[in-house]
């Protein structure tokens, strides 16, 4: 098999998924929006249940809406059979997973569902199938064939119950009002974590922030800024507001007769600036070009220093 012949299987299957997506895309209508709804309504938990393939992407949903502020767990069709309905109780709603509708794993589970009146949602190509049957709403995959159609295995259609359970996760985040800083508190680890922790939580306070008086002469200037050590030093007036900054390329702008200047002779006025509760992520793209340092703002007064090395050390770069 030629390279060329590799990447004609490649763009055949890409191709032939993203037909599928379109399908879906298009056929989203009522019964969303009422699975959308039923999900945001449940009192308890999101119960998202599947064996093989549909097992593999129900757990991945679950992880995803479990992420986004939604209360969701993976119960195995067939573990419940063995102990784990005592996992689903009277107020969850299950969102059950089947390309066919017919796995005998599910038996169990629906049976449960209907004794206790659990609401169950079906995701499946088949709504005629004893899944489709047994669900109050029925979230209808395309009839589109798998990718391998010489063995069918599970491709085209994990990729649209993947995509499809994208679908519900984001619609729900919005409905809740999900925002940035309630997703921090499920992401405190790694660089996602990172980009999502505040100018507030990782700048320097206190004593730490370099600020002089306009009048202050600049030897004492430079004087503040070489203690410091984060190659700027803050302009503020006797209440204490922000007039502008002082850095590396003023005091060369101002070479000839520096010394003989005050700070607010040197400095460049209005600095650019980030509040508290400014992302880290928003931070680093204040930071273009040579911006090293960004005073951090709370009533026109600096509160806080963000160094681009602190961003380093907390992972956002």
């Amino acid at each position: 098999m030629s390279a060329a012949d590799i990447i004609a299987v490649g763009r055949r299957v890409l191709a032939q998924e993203s037909q599928a997506l379109e399908a879906l895309s298009a056929s989203l209508g009522e019964a969303f929006v009422k699975a959308v709804e039923t999900l945001f309504d449940a009192k308890g938990r999101i119960i998202l249940t599947g064996v093989g393939k549909s097992g593999h992407v129900a757990r991945k949903i679950a992880a995803t809406m479990a992420s986004t502020g939604s209360s969701a767990i993976f119960v195995h069709a067939a573990e419940a059979s063995h102990g784990d309905l005592g996992m689903v109780g009277p107020d969850d709603v299950i969102l059950a997973l089947s390309k066919s509708g017919e796995a005998k794993e599910l038996a169990d589970i629906l049976a449960y569902a209907k004794r206790f009146e659990i609401p169950v949602i079906a995701m499946t190509a088949a709504p005629a199938s004893a899944l489709g049957e047994a669900a109050g709403i029925v979230l209808a995959l395309p009839d589109a064939p798998e990718a391998t159609p010489e063995v069918n295995a599970p491709t085209t259609s994990t990729t649209l119950q993947m995509a499809l359970g994208d679908a519900l996760s984001v619609a729900l985040l919005e409905r809740r009002g999900f925002t940035p800083e309630k997703f921090k508190v499920f992401h405190p680890g790694g660089k996602l974590g990172a980009m999502l922790r505040t100018a507030g939580d990782l700048m320097h306070r206190g004593d730490e922030l370099p600020l002089v008086g306009p009048t202050t002469p600049m030897a004492d200037a430079l004087l503040v800024m070489t203690e410091k050590r984060f190659g700027c030093v803050g302009v503020v007036d006797a209440a204490g507001k922000l007039l502008g900054a002082i850095t590396d390329g003023d005091l060369r702008r101002h070479i000839d007769g520096l010394l003989t200047h005050t700070a607010a002779d040197v400095m460049t006025q209005n600095p650019r600036s980030v509040a508290p509760d400014t992302l880290a992520g928003e931070a680093l793209a204040q930071m273009q070009g040579r911006i090293t340092v960004l005073f951090v703002i709370e009533g026109g007064k600096p509160v806080g220093i963000l160094h681009v090395h602190d961003l380093l050390r907390a992972g956002v770069i």
